[in-house]
């Protein structure tokens, strides 16, 4: 093989690990620092890659109901802590603790660092991956 062609291999090589292994940092998202719960009726669980979601309606302070979308680690690393997709359903009450979104005034985003379901006091805490 040429020399020439050789290097060009090498650095597509490179370039494709380096894609591969590259990740977002939360912190342009969240205030990592900071931490709110918020309590109420789950009412959708995507259980997905990259990321997993957790929907939920929560009463606001006039009065009026919120959607909150909480983020949550992958279908690997929530598997590997005892997570699939039938843990959480709709209907059920729980209460989760994350970090705010930083424009959490008008997105209602978290990154999850704990869930409870109420009824049978089902927790997760952690970091998500």
């Amino acid at each position: 093989m040429r020399p020439r062609t050789m290097l060009w291999l090498v650095a597509a090589v490179i370039a494709a690990t380096g894609a591969a292994d590259a990740h977002h940092s939360f912190a342009g998202t969240y205030h990592e620092e900071d931490s709110m719960t918020i309590e109420g009726e789950l009412v959708q669980f995507m259980y997905r890659n990259p990321h997993s979601f957790v929907h939920v309606i929560v009463p606001g302070g006039n009065g009026e109901t919120e959607r909150w979308s909480i983020e949550w680690g992958g279908v690997a690393q929530l598997n590997r802590e005892g997570v699939d997709r039938f843990t959480l359903k709709p209907g059920e009450t729980v209460r989760i603790t994350g970090a705010p979104s930083r424009s959490v005034e008008t997105d209602r985003r978290l990154l999850m660092r704990g869930i409870e379901r109420l009824a049978d006091c089902w927790t997760w805490g952690g970091q998500v991956d």
